[in-house]
């Protein structure tokens, strides 16, 4: 089932009844007077089992308890923005999964060569679809370069094919943008990149909760200070559909110097768009679940393979 994805970038009072996310406004609130004057509604319910990210963009955003405590229980992940408007926190449920224990265990006892060859999986996956999404959106670039990469990933990627790879598909992508480097920090649109990072790294961590696994334990990525290790190892070749929006939305003539409504209603479309894993599509929230519980498969020993999408 698809779930949405609510945006709040208002002041606004959120609180649950009867299983239903009630949002509120403040000044609606304060003044009841104005109720009677406003012929719009003023009050709106949302059907909580259908929802899977809340996205809380301003300062003045008031959420109960008891809401908090319903949306996790159904899984929703809710992510808090900071003071510029980019996603800084994640909050995620802890039981999602009824055989969670044993999925766990499976986790933690995979071998080190099986990781490495699921990490060489992924590599592998991820360059071919920067190379599709380079080929589709600079043709004159050498596309074929990058598939030739795809041939020399070794288990683990032991000689960093995925980084050799990096450096000529930022430097090839936004030719419209003659100095642009990767960076976090880094001039526009590297504002764009991160935020629309950080959709698809909650949607892949919520469905690695969901298959019942450890978002914390990675497969690649490790960090003592890193709780989503594992979601950063699952969503490297969902990055490339991230990148094809934001290409267009630099191509488009809008001013994305900042993060404004309507340049976050293109980017949070990356939640919805067509993925195709095994010949089969479905909208990338449904094929990172796809992905995750894949991988489970994997650590029972019951695939070699992990489903990863395939860029068209």
């Amino acid at each position: 089932m698809i779930k949405r994805t609510l945006y709040f970038g208002n002041p606004a009072i959120l609180s649950l009844k009867n299983n239903q996310l009630i949002l509120k406004f403040p000044e609606v609130e304060r003044y009841p007077e104005v109720k009677r004057l406003v012929k719009e509604p003023t009050e709106f319910s949302y059907h909580i089992p259908d929802l899977g990210i809340l996205i809380l963009d301003h300062p003045q955003i008031t959420i109960t308890h008891a809401l908090i405590s319903e949306l996790i229980k159904n899984n929703v992940v809710i992510i808090s923005c900071d003071e510029s408007h980019h996603p800084r926190g994640l909050m995620l449920t802890l039981h999602s999964n009824t055989l969670q224990s044993e999925r766990y265990q499976s986790q933690i006892s995979a071998s080190e060569p099986l990781k490495k060859q699921l990490w060489m999986q992924i590599v592998k996956q991820k360059i071919i679809n920067q190379a599709k999404v380079l080929k589709n959106n600079n043709p004159k670039a050498n596309h074929e370069f990058l598939l030739k990469l795809v041939k020399d990933v070794k288990s683990g990627d032991s000689t960093n094919r995925e980084a050799v790879a990096a450096s000529f598909y930022w430097s090839n992508l936004f030719v419209n943008e003659p100095f642009f480097v990767r960076s976090r920090e880094g001039d526009p649109p590297n504002n764009l990149l991160n935020y629309v990072y950080s959709i698809i790294r909650a949607c892949v961590a919520r469905s690695i909760v969901e298959a019942g696994l450890l978002p914390t334990l990675g497969i690649h990525h490790h960090s003592r200070y890193n709780p989503y290790c594992l979601a950063d190892d699952l969503m490297e070749p969902y990055r490339p559909y991230g990148d094809d929006i934001v290409y267009k939305i630099t191509s488009s003539k809008k001013d994305y110097s900042e993060l404004n409504k309507e340049i976050k209603q293109e980017l949070l479309r990356v939640l919805y768009i067509d993925c195709k894993i095994s010949g089969e599509v479905s909208p990338l929230q449904i094929a990172c679940l796809r992905t995750a519980r894949s991988l489970f498969q994997c650590f029972e020993g019951k695939l070699r393979k992990l489903q990863l999408p395939e860029f068209d």
